[in-house]
């Protein structure tokens, strides 16, 4: 058994684990972590409990420390200058003339590195942008293309049902949504009715999918004779929500009978167990189907998982102004998820490798030759 707690970042929803190293912690307490990124405040969501080894994939990274007042003050000036980041940022896109959209930013714990994130409907190439910024800002820069469900994750609304997004309510949930949910389910092929606010698949197709896969493989064949109370009729559809069977009868109508009240007959076929009434007939449905739409929301599925992500670092001579700033380029499947703590279950990731080239600042030596990384 192994002790881990559940910590959340600001403006984050998912829950990553760490290990407690023995100190006494609540729910709602502030803590300095360590991440692959440097040292982070969290907060506790998940007070310290035990959970089977086997769960966890790798050793834990731990708590450092509870914060103290020091840190949080440190926190609310990196507040202050990511706000300020943010203007200075949307100024540059301006000059540029870049077609991207700023969705947030992000600065670790020490102040040394700032996280962008932004959309677009096309590859963009911000090698240049990267570069000024980090002669503005005079730290380390990574801008991140994010895909249309990570910006709604970021930014949060209501759902068509009238609740708070899934990806909002439901930190730590990443298991992927396909169109055989959909199918599976008997949901009408109509990308408007299936769509989140995102325009991807909505998460909520695959709460309900375990059940569905679970009761095809109990539930008889389609034609499938079938003896009930009023009658003769044959197995014409399902209705998984209530495990039930539909049968059309021999005298026409459709009627609707539980799976569990059903017993096999020794020459084939189901019947009815006499006790159990059958439901209230259900009317059959006919569904809409428009091809065309469901294979671009494949398509935006399958491109969401290749964005760029570009990093610059600005080096500074002797009188503090910067001299260089080293471009570097990679994919998100070659990056992975993002390295703090764990999550219990399975992480995802992928080969892949970037490039990079230095980009000397105006007015120092190779600043007309200077080389730069691949384009997106």
């Amino acid at each position: 058994m192994a002790e881990i707690v559940g910590i959340i970042f600001r403006g984050g929803v998912k829950v990553y684990h760490f290990d407690p190293a023995g100190l006494e912690l609540s729910r709602g307490d502030r803590v300095v972590v360590q991440t692959s990124n440097g040292p982070e405040i969290g907060q506790v969501v998940e007070p310290p409990h035990t959970v089977d080894d086997s769960e966890l994939p790798a050793p834990l990274k731990k708590v450092v420390r509870v914060a103290t007042g020091a840190d949080l003050e440190s926190q609310a000036a990196n507040d202050g200058l990511r706000r300020q980041a943010m203007d200075t940022c949307r100024e540059l896109i301006a000059e540029h003339g870049l077609d991207m959209k700023l969705v947030g930013a992000d600065i670790g714990f020490g102040g040394e590195k700032i996280t962008f994130s932004f959309t677009s409907d096309e590859r963009v190439d911000f090698r240049a942008l990267v570069a000024d910024l980090a002669k503005a800002l005079k730290m380390r820069i990574e801008l991140r293309q994010v895909g249309a469900r990570e910006e709604a994750r970021m930014v949060g609304g209501l759902g068509p049902c009238g609740r708070g997004l899934c990806c909002t309510l439901f930190p730590g949930d990443d298991e992927p949504v396909s169109i055989r949910m959909a199918k599976e389910q008997n949901l009408p092929l109509n990308p408007m009715k299936i769509s989140g606010l995102c325009g991807r698949l909505m998460c909520c197709l695959k709460y309900e999918q375990e059940q569905y896969v679970r009761f095809r493989k109990e539930a008889p064949a389609k034609g499938t004779p079938v003896s009930t109370l009023a009658g003769e009729g044959v197995v014409a559809g399902y209705n998984v929500t209530k495990e039930a069977i539909m049968v059309r009868l021999e005298a026409g109508p459709m009627t609707e009978v539980r799976l569990c009240s059903c017993e096999c007959c020794e020459g084939g076929g189901l019947k009815v167990i006499p006790e159990t009434p059958p439901v209230e007939e259900m009317p059959q449905l006919s569904w809409s189907d428009s091809r065309a739409g469901i294979e671009r929301l494949e398509a935006a599925e399958r491109a969401a998982d290749d964005l760029p992500v570009v990093e610059a670092e600005v080096i500074l001579g002797p009188d503090g102004e910067p001299v260089e700033v080293v471009v570097a380029e990679s994919s998100r499947q070659g990056r992975g998820r993002r390295g703090r703590g764990r999550r219990r279950g399975r992480g995802r990731g992928a080969d892949g490798a970037g490039e990079g080239g230095a980009v000397p600042a105006p007015g120092t030596a190779g600043a007309a030759g200077g080389g730069a990384a691949a384009g997106p």
